[in-house]
């Protein structure tokens, strides 16, 4: 993860994909606590880089044999802001409606 402008657009270019189509490209490390992504805006190349002082960035699941995943601009922020995907969901906890038991009738 030391490359820069020409290293992680050789990266895209080894994909088979081209570096200067507008897209953004996510880079991370082995241990997924760096990230770096490239995007071309026209006019220049742009590198933005982002490293966890503790944890991980998690990544939406996908199938071990894909070297690359396609992720829309919500799951992009979702995985620079740490948002873990894997984590299980809690639900919501209603308590049961408690019944009285006692039957409001006059007895007869």
């Amino acid at each position: 993860m030391r490359g820069s402008f020409d290293a992680l657009a050789g990266a895209v270019r080894r994909l088979g994909l081209d570096p200067v189509d507008g897209h953004l490209y996510l880079f991370l490390n082995k241990r997924r606590r760096l990230a770096k992504a490239i995007w071309f805006d026209g006019s220049g190349w742009c590198v933005f880089a982002k490293r966890l002082e503790a944890g991980s960035f998690q990544l939406p699941p996908f199938a071990d044999t894909d070297s690359r995943v396609e992720v829309d601009g919500t799951t992009f922020a979702s995985i620079l802001a740490g948002i873990d995907f894997t984590a299980a969901r809690r639900g919501w906890f209603r308590r049961p409606s408690r019944s009285r038991g006692i039957d409001s009738s006059p007895a007869a």
